[in-house]
């Protein structure tokens, strides 16, 4: 890029002019880790300049930028963490919150983790004191985009290692004219000559052709992408023959190791496995990459504790023989097409790493696996079928079992409802009756999983250890929200439409301010928490408060109305 430096210069004026408030909505910052010989690995720079980080933060991300010595990774690296912000510092922005009422659970931002999208090089330099130049750039950003920033990754890192900061800068005064991140809306994103085209999905559509559909037509210099793009087949290749053993551990929130010989294989297993109970959100804990440096090491290592429901991609053999508690352990050997050899090992002992590629698990499943789906996946790869047909059957295999599994809790929770006419608006709104897990039970005999899908098995044992599991608790605290907004939003158009001024006819004047009030809180309710309601109920609920002011004695009416 001959003209960079010069396009920047231009920007140099403007770049103290800017809030980044845009830049924000998108990237918290980009980092620069490097290798000293006496501090080890060091952030050497922060873009834009005026973000902070707190003294926990950067040791992790400096230490999570580079693979583990062991790994051996020459030349150019690419990989996704997830690490955890600090104490006091899981506030949301405004357009956060609004992404995440529209946005599918899975792509949700999560206020408590940055995701970083690294770009690691390594190469011979003889000018050097150690003989090798070795150095990060690390895209800290809240939004789960992992293929949409990854492609940003390639594009940047390079041009920084070949013109330095100047490059990042320019970067980041492009960035700070992005449009916010609009759910449902074709998003041109333009950066360093180039113009990246996505299509967020929205909340009631999370499939990739339909993603892909929204984009209009491109130009030479456009680069249309989703926002999260896995090659599932190619990923889950090695492990294929237990995809449904691994749907049941991931479904229940089971704790799994991941170990592979490089960061960019097991993260991007880890990222897979969270996404194969898609489109229920896996809502354990997922590290796509983790270091013994970590600061969170003790705390998942714990033999008192025991193992949390977490998901850890790791590297260093050292892993091995610390976790050798944890009940499942991937183990991924250099050459990741081996389907078919891939085998299921019992975890027995703590040397049960020693003997190569592996799942180990004592781990007993619930149902019995479709053998038919494997078959037919592994003569894709005899045909030399294209990944990406291999991935779309994997995909919607998985997506069909998941619903098969989901449709009976969805149902069952859709009962919980309260009758829209028992719903009055002169008392308060109801709330959804409670979950009862022997109740639902009970509607399994004659609306289960039977229904959609012809896999036989222990259903119920299946559901009651789901019940135990941080998947459940964040799939019916949000469903229990949805219908508890569902009734508010129900009593808020009972009230608009109640004849208020026949209502007032005899009433205490207390009892009438008390209505007043209550409607004034709704209305406010209305836009605080998006409870939904459209526009003609929130007219008509205005009415109601000026019917009921209207009644009241000339002094109260004065004073209501002023406020």
């Amino acid at each position: 890029m001959s003209n960079l430096a010069a396009k920047t210069s231009n920007n140099d004026e403007k770049v103290d002019e800017y809030t980044w408030e845009n830049f924000e909505n998108w990237i918290h910052c980009i980092c620069i880790v490097n290798f000293d010989l006496e501090l080890g690995q060091a952030l050497e720079g922060i873009y834009p300049r005026h973000v902070t980080l707190t003294k926990q933060e950067i040791t992790n991300i400096c230490y999570l930028a580079f693979p583990d010595s062991n790994s051996g990774c020459m030349g150019d690296t690419t990989f996704i963490i997830r690490l955890p912000n600090s104490p006091g510092k899981n506030t949301r922005r405004d357009e956060h919150m609004q992404y995440n009422t529209k946005c599918v659970p899975v792509l949700q931002i999560h206020s408590s983790y940055y995701w970083g999208y690294v770009y690691f090089r390594q190469v011979k330099d003889n000018t050097l004191p150690r003989g090798y130049f070795q150095k990060s750039v690390v895209i800290l950003t809240r939004l789960p985009f992992n293929n949409l920033f990854m492609k940003i990754c390639n594009l940047l890192a390079p041009e920084y290692f070949e013109h330095g900061e100047l490059s990042l800068e320019a970067a980041c005064c492009n960035i700070e004219r992005w449009p916010p991140p609009a759910p449902g809306e074709t998003l041109n994103l333009p950066l360093l000559g180039l113009v990246f085209q996505i299509h967020i999905p929205q909340s009631n559509s999370n499939s990739p052709s339909r993603q892909l559909a929204a984009l209009t037509e491109t130009t030479e210099n456009q680069i249309q992408t989703s926002v999260e793009d896995l090659n599932y087949f190619e990923i889950l290749q090695p492990v294929l023959s237990h995809i449904h053993l691994l749907w049941e551990l991931i479904l229940t929130s089971e704790p799994l190791i991941v170990m592979a010989t490089s960061p960019t294989h097991c993260s991007s297993m880890v990222l897979a496995l969270t996404r194969i109970i898609s489109p229920l959100k896996f809502c354990g804990d997922y590290r796509p990459y983790f270091t013994i440096h970590d600061s969170e090491f003790k705390q998942f290592t714990s033999k008192v504790q025991g193992p949390p429901p977490v998901v850890l991609g790791v590297t260093n053999p050292f892993f091995a023989k610390i976790l050798h508690h944890w009940p499942h352990t991937i183990r991924l050997g250099n050459d990741l097409g081996q389907t078919q050899k891939f085998k299921l090992k019992k975890n027995g002992n703590s040397k049960m790493l020693d003997n190569g590629p592996g799942v180990y698990t004592t781990y007993k499943p619930f149902l019995q696996k479709d053998k038919n789906i494997i078959k037919k996946l592994i003569s894709g790869v005899s045909s030399r079928r294209p990944f990406e047909v291999q991935s779309a059957l994997l995909r919607r295999h998985l997506l069909e079992l998941t619903q098969s599994f989901m449709i009976p809790l969805e149902r069952y929770i859709a009962s919980l409802m309260p009758l829209q006419k028992n719903i009055s608006p002169f008392k308060a709104a109801p709330t959804p009756l409670p979950f009862n897990p022997d109740d639902f039970i009970a509607t399994l005999e004659a609306a289960g999983p039977q229904l959609t899908t012809g896999i036989k098995g222990d259903w119920i044992g299946l559901y009651r250890k789901f019940f135990r599991s941080p998947n459940f608790n964040g799939w019916f605290n949000m469903r229990y929200t949805d219908l508890a907004l569902k009734l508010q939003a129900l009593h808020l158009e009972a009230l608009s439409n109640a004849d208020l001024k026949d209502w007032v006819q005899g009433k205490p004047e207390v009892e009438v301010v008390d209505m007043m009030l209550k409607i004034k809180d709704k209305i406010t309710k209305c836009h605080e928490i998006n409870i939904p309601v459209n526009d003609k109920v929130k007219e008509k609920l205005n009415q109601r408060l000026q019917d009921i002011i209207s009644s009241l004695p000339d002094d109260l009416k004065n004073v209501f109305q002023v406020t």
